[in-house]
């Protein structure tokens, strides 16, 4: 007889409000950030970074001042194309002509494709493909 009435814009409404108050904590409890880590951790990143943890400030800052201690010593952002082309030459792990359906850059892996025994070289190259993925993803 009676139907209740769910809002999902309130809900909705309430889960951005609650996201903007936890990203805004998370930034008061990381040390300012300054340089080119700046670049790395706009609201949109912290936002991933605590629905990683399950929204729990402390593991989150963790787990970014984890990865700015890495940033700092591997500089990912300093891998050249032609550091790592060799890694490409025989396609086994491609950036896909395709976005998934939530806009996101595609990694094809074809382990059985593989052409190099350096693990270090192996690595640079997954994380090469990794910073070029992110720098394409979709706003927020």
């Amino acid at each position: 007889m009676f139907r209740h009435w769910n809002n999902t814009n309130h809900a909705q409404e309430n889960d951005e409000v609650h996201s903007v108050s936890k990203v805004n904590e998370l930034k008061a409890a990381i040390e300012p950030l300054s340089g080119r880590i700046l670049q790395y951790c706009d609201d949109a990143c912290l936002r991933r970074y605590l629905e990683a943890r399950n929204w729990n400030i402390d593991k989150s800052k963790k787990m970014i001042e984890e990865t700015i201690k890495w940033r700092l010593v591997y500089k990912p952002e300093e891998i050249c194309w032609n550091e790592v082309a060799v890694e490409s030459e025989t396609g086994k792990i491609y950036k896909a002509n395709f976005h998934d359906r939530h806009g996101r850059t595609v990694l094809i892996l074809r382990p059985g494709m593989q052409n190099t025994k350096s693990i270090d070289n192996q690595m640079r190259h997954l994380v090469y493909l990794f910073e070029n993925a992110v720098l394409n993803l979709p706003e927020g």
